[in-house]
């Protein structure tokens, strides 16, 4: 019988482990919305939410509440966000490669060093954003409001910037080759140290730009 605690002991079966023992694959749920790749959650209310390191590739987050939601290095590739709320948002290294923002509210959110090559944000509202050494190749920016957003060192070579509204923006030594800044706005901008060959800038207003081109009158 002294033999016995020990037989019980090896002999217990699998079910009495942890979920913690057994690693735990269930995918965060908040509010209704499964935190996943590809899930539907539409008009979400994620305010503050930690979203940060997240895999949310090809979520549709249209219309979804996510003011100061933390979205840092979070996986945003070909995710729908149009007209999303994301005002304060912090989406430091996020990766929103080819996503939707059109009509997003992104005023006074944290982009700083995302990946937002091919990103489509026409009409987005980035009024006191920082997108500091942004990565935005040959994404579309057409139509966004920009005031005062912070740009500086940003790669926005061949993106669209047509009628957008960058009144005093920092483009400084960013890579604007290419761009296309017809009839936009940059007033008070500043574009020191910027590259800008090729860059169109026909019929763009300059009124006190510092470093914009002499030669689009």
């Amino acid at each position: 019988m002294k033999y016995l605690p020990l037989i019980f002991a090896i002999a217990l079966p699998p079910a009495f482990a942890t979920s913690n023992d057994l690693g735990d694959d269930t995918p965060l749920t908040l509010n209704g919305c499964i935190i996943q790749a590809e899930s539907q959650c539409p008009n979400a209310k994620l305010q503050n939410a930690d979203l940060s390191n997240q895999d949310l590739r090809k979520m549709n987050l249209a219309g979804a509440d996510l003011r100061g939601a933390n979205l840092r290095h979070a996986r945003l590739d070909l995710a729908n966000l149009e007209k999303a709320d994301l005002r304060g948002a912090n989406l430091t290294r996020a990766s929103l490669q080819q996503s939707n923002l059109r009509l997003a509210n992104l005023s006074g959110a944290s982009l700083i060093a995302v990946q937002g090559w091919g990103m489509f944000a026409q009409g987005a509202n980035f009024n006191d954003a920082n997108l500091s050494a942004a990565y935005l190749e040959f994404a579309r920016l057409s139509g966004a409001k920009l005031h005062n957003t912070n740009l500086q060192a940003a790669d926005l070579e061949m993106t669209w910037l047509s009628k957008a509204d960058l009144k005093g923006a920092n483009l400084a030594d960013a890579n604007l080759q290419e761009a296309k800044f017809g009839e936009s706005n940059l007033e008070q901008a500043d574009l020191r140290g910027s590259r800008q060959h090729y860059a169109n800038f026909q019929d763009s207003n300059m009124d006190g730009c510092n470093g914009c081109p002499k030669t689009w009158d």
